[in-house]
């Protein structure tokens, strides 16, 4: 897919979930072969992802949407490091980290915000 993609030389390239149900070593080569392609055929490359993990190790700037409403936006460094909105902080929270085993996975409550960037 990704070959047919850049077939056309497009300036943009959306990649959308691009390494859903891979496992993690697949899904590193993939991700690094999209980085590599922005590099060498100067493409812009749109990646849509629910993981803020990897959203954070292969972006410069972010978009954190919620039901289509863009909650907060800006540098990946910042907004993962110090985000302004209490849901891109939920979403932080409920990431799964290697050696912490909560006893209760973060819940969060949608309905508290409704407020989107401007």
């Amino acid at each position: 897919m990704i070959a047919m993609s850049i077939s056309c030389e497009p300036a943009l390239l959306i990649a959308d979930e691009p390494t859903t149900a891979l496992d993690a070593t697949i899904q590193k080569q993939i991700l690094d072969l999209l980085a590599d392609l922005r590099e060498e055929l100067g493409l812009s490359v749109l990646l849509i992802s629910h993981d803020l993990g990897l959203v954070s190790r292969y972006t410069d700037d972010v978009v954190v949407m919620l039901d289509g409403h863009a909650m907060e936006s800006g540098p990946t460094d910042r907004v993962v490091s110090a985000p302004e909105s209490g849901y891109t902080r939920g979403l932080l929270e409920a990431s799964p980290r290697l050696g912490h085993s909560p006893d209760r996975l973060p819940v969060i409550d949608k309905s508290r915000f409704t407020k989107a960037v401007q």
